[in-house]
């Protein structure tokens, strides 16, 4: 990756923005294990991710900020919150269930700790070209 690539960049920041969000939801579902009636959520992040990326469009280059965006969006990609509202794991209506939670919790915190590693690396890349090898 070229240090001038800061779409990578731009892609990583969006990622752990929704790793982060997903972990408050993911708690949020834990807080509510025994809240009767609770319908648990879950964050759509890598599915709208992976649906945006495989667009294939032309894409205009834009030179000033007041030109028209020709082809893709240049709106930044958001995770979205889905509430399961189809299932049931207790008696009283709630679908939470806790290991569930707990593993996701786990696969989250993961994901994050490989994406701020990845971060990392690609920054001392970057301050290394910069400082000219030193």
């Amino acid at each position: 990756m070229a240090f001038w690539d800061t779409r990578s960049l731009g892609l990583m920041e969006r990622t752990l923005d929704a790793a982060t969000f997903r972990q408050k939801v993911i708690a949020n579902n834990v807080a509510n294990v025994d809240t009767p009636y609770f319908k648990r959520s879950d964050v759509l992040f890598e599915e709208l991710l992976q649906k945006e990326l495989t667009k294939t469009s032309i894409q205009g280059r834009r030179t000033d900020p007041r030109h028209i965006p020709i082809g893709r969006s240049t709106a930044p990609l958001a995770p979205e919150v889905a509430t399961d509202v189809n299932t049931m794991m207790n008696n009283n209506l709630n679908n939470v269930d806790i290991d569930y939670e707990m593993s996701l919790m786990a696969k989250n915190q993961l994901r994050y700790n490989v994406l701020i590693g990845q971060v990392s690396h690609d920054l001392k890349n970057y301050r290394t070209a910069l400082n000219g090898g030193r």
